[in-house]
């Protein structure tokens, strides 16, 4: 009896909902009304805008080398597994960009939504 097509189609769902799950955790707090969010929550919302980019961006990155792979059994259980290790790699990697601001995307968005939100103020 095969199990690894079941915990390939769990670990398929995991990964899917771990995505699904921060990029809506990520919409929400930009839509919930920054205007009343401090300085340090609204800095905090663009840094991990800002991390999550750059993820999407490493994600791309991998994509592309996968199309040189000469792994032939890459729906395999342990291959999903390692994706998800690599996923939580490339978080952490992410996270560490934005905290750096060597990109200064999440500055960029921090000034603008100051900027719109004194404006309203007014």
């Amino acid at each position: 009896m095969d199990v690894g097509g079941i915990g390939s189609v769990y670990s398929d769902y995991l990964v899917n909902q771990a995505t699904q799950n921060k990029s809506s955790a990520l919409q929400s707090k930009l839509e919930n009304g920054y205007e009343n969010a401090t300085d340090e929550e609204l800095y905090e919302a663009c840094k991990e805008f800002e991390a999550y980019f750059v993820e999407k961006i490493f994600d791309s990155m991998l994509e592309t080398t996968k199309m040189f792979s000469d792994d032939k059994d890459e729906s395999s259980y342990g291959n999903k597994m390692v994706d998800v290790f690599k996923d939580t790699a490339l978080q952490q990697l992410s996270s560490q960009v934005a905290d750096s601001g060597s990109i200064g995307l999440a500055k960029t968005l921090y000034e603008q939504m100051k900027r719109q939100n004194e404006g309203r103020k007014v």
